[in-house]
């Protein structure tokens, strides 16, 4: 709806003129300004953990642990360090969503939209309408669950959740709850949330019986191996893939498959009874209604008692051969095959792998996984989530990877989606009201939002390439799967409209809504602008971590010079805003 008109005059060309420009530094190296400035290193024998030991560590460490840096999370990060930063997060009230949803019915229905603005409001920090005057800290949780939520995939695309909002953020709840928690009860939380029984069809599935022609649905049994646990190959200790006659080994075959989509049969709603089981799953359920909240209940008559089911087979596995024996119980026999599962040595390379793309850098060295991986594999507390997160945050990789060696391969492309979320971080957004209503889907503008993904796979998969240079490599690239031509213009053109029309005290229809997230520039950048020096390098500080070029450095502070500090300085924060944003230096995250 904002399409047409959004933009002003002539500005946006030069906008576009001035983004040329930064695009291509690369090609500009003859100038004598080197593209990155060589990495110098921090003299002293302290380990990564006892920082920071500048501000820009502090808000290179916050713009992977969090949501975005801001100048008072480095402030207090640099006054407590890592160690005392981590307690004081694992510590910090989880912030939900559901709740919001309970308060927003009140008064009006709840759809995915006011799941969505629950999720701005935990995620950003902002006023929480809800429940004044909380605000929202708990920062590493919050950034933890989305990534868990890329990995762990429940989508509201799903025809049977869409109009579930309920289901969907308490989805995201229990994501958040179990954050630091073990990855054990993690995955039975996964397994028996309803929202996952309907987007997998768990929810009432059914032993076999051979006069309706009923097998055991398999989808739930494919997927919680193949992209929620163990993965397709066997992996060694440091991620890598073990060969055999220079061929990777399977972890499972269909087998497997068949026995784990048995044991997972006689699983319903919690609202339903033996004799309607069958009808349970077609039935209407209130969005709000605990059915589509809690864990799904068992139902003997239906559970499959009388096969010996196929689990996986590894070295020491607990099960002889694997094989679990007919007579359990639906929670005996889902509680064997969760320990199973748990228990396969690929889990701890498999998950570390992925919370380090989601996090920090998309092709870690096998060193780093396998140091993360052995923090899962402690044997007095696998997959201790809490310990596996602060592993991967504060590997020497983590820390100084961006200046080693293989600088070059280190980094991943930021998500788009957060782009828009780090902006928010910095500029003290708020509304009349304290809700938020974005006017569009930003899977249009953004290629992705939370729980809106459009298939299990996730937006992205972890082992993408884009073709050419990176695939060439032998590199992947996840996030570059849904830089699309359609994309790569969206989202510049969607960050445009809204910092250079949503701002406090802005004249554009839209923004006069009492629900329209606006930016403070007044109380937040504004006054850097007299200094365009001073803006860049505090725009270099938040979004870039201090890692901005000199060239682009030279290029922001040139245009933003010859442009007039018009509007109290609204003008340049605007521009540079837009600018730095729409980067390709700040569009990889080092």
């Amino acid at each position: 709806m904002h399409i047409d008109g959004k933009k002003g005059g002539l500005r946006w060309p030069r906008r576009i003129a001035a983004l040329a420009l930064l695009c291509a530094a690369p090609l500009l190296q003859a100038q004598g300004l080197s593209h990155r400035p060589d990495a110098i290193w921090r003299q002293g024998f302290e380990a990564a953990s006892a920082g920071p030991f500048s501000d820009a560590e502090a808000a290179r460490f916050l713009n992977q642990a969090t949501f975005g840096a801001t100048l008072g999370d480095i402030q207090h990060l640099r006054q407590v360090g890592y160690e005392t930063w981590f307690a004081e997060q694992f510590a910090e009230t989880p912030s939900y969503q559901a709740p919001f949803l309970d308060w927003a019915g009140q008064t009006a229905g709840v759809y995915q939209q006011q799941r969505l603005e629950a999720w701005l409001i935990n995620s950003v920090g902002l006023y929480d309408p809800s429940n004044p005057p909380r605000v929202h800290k708990d920062q590493l949780r919050q950034r933890v669950a989305f990534a868990l939520s890329e990995i762990f995939v429940v989508s509201d695309q799903n025809p049977g959740l869409e109009l579930h909002a309920w289901a969907t953020a308490s989805w995201y709840d229990m994501l958040a709850a179990n954050a630091f928690g073990r990855y054990r009860d993690l995955l039975e939380g996964v397994t028996l949330h309803p929202a996952m029984g309907v987007y997998l069809s768990m929810v009432g599935n059914r032993k076999p019986d051979t006069t309706l022609n009923i097998r055991p649905d398999e989808n739930y049994a494919r997927e919680i191996l193949q992209l929620f646990s163990i993965g397709l190959k066997q992996l060694d200790a440091d991620g890598q893939p073990l060969l055999v006659a220079g061929q990777p080994v399977p972890t499972y075959n269909q087998n497997t498959v068949r026995g784990f989509a048995h044991v997972f049969t006689g699983w319903n709603f919690n609202d339903c009874s033996t004799a309607e089981y069958p009808d349970c799953v077609g039935d209407y359920h209130a969005p709000e209604s605990s059915a589509m909240r809690d864990p799904m209940l068992p139902f003997e008559a239906y559970h499959d008692t009388s096969t010996a089911k196929q689990l996986l087979v590894y070295p020491n596995v607990a099960l002889p051969g694997g094989l679990l024996q007919p007579g359990g119980t639906a929670r005996q026999e889902l509680t064997a095959a969760l320990d199973n599962i748990a228990a396969h040595p690929n889990v701890g390379p498999f998950i570390a792998r992925q919370l380090i793309q989601r996090l920090v850098t998309s092709n870690p060295s096998p060193a780093y996984v396998g140091r993360v991986a052995a923090v899962f594999n402690d044997v007095a507390a696998r997959g201790d989530l809490r310990a596996v997160i602060k592993a991967v945050l504060l590997d020497v990789e983590a820390r100084y990877g961006y200046a080693g060696t293989n600088a070059d391969r280190y980094g991943k492309l930021r998500e788009p989606w957060l782009k828009l979320v780090q902006l928010w971080r910095i500029t003290a957004p708020r509304s009349v009201n304290g809700r938020i209503n974005l006017l569009i889907n930003p899977s249009q503008s953004y290629g992705q939002a939370p729980l809106r993904s459009p298939s299990v796979f996730n937006f992205f998969r972890p082992g993408f390439q884009q073709p050419g240079e990176i695939r060439d490599l032998g590199l992947v690239s996840p996030e570059f799967q849904i830089a699309t031509d359609t994309m790569l213009v969206a989202t510049p053109n969607d960050l445009d409209w809204r910092i250079f029309y949503f701002y406090v005290g802005s004249s554009y229809s839209y923004a006069q809504d009492p629900d329209q997230l606006l930016m403070d520039y007044a109380a937040t950048l504004n006054p850097l602008a007299a200094d365009p020096a001073a803006l860049v390098e505090r725009l270099n500080l938040l979004l870039m971590s201090g890692q901005m070029s000199p060239f682009m450095r030279d290029v922001l502070v040139t245009r933003l010079t010859a442009l007039a500090n018009a509007n109290g300085g609204r003008d340049r924060v605007q521009h540079a805003l837009y600018l730095v944003l729409n980067s390709p230096e700040y569009s990889i995250q080092k």
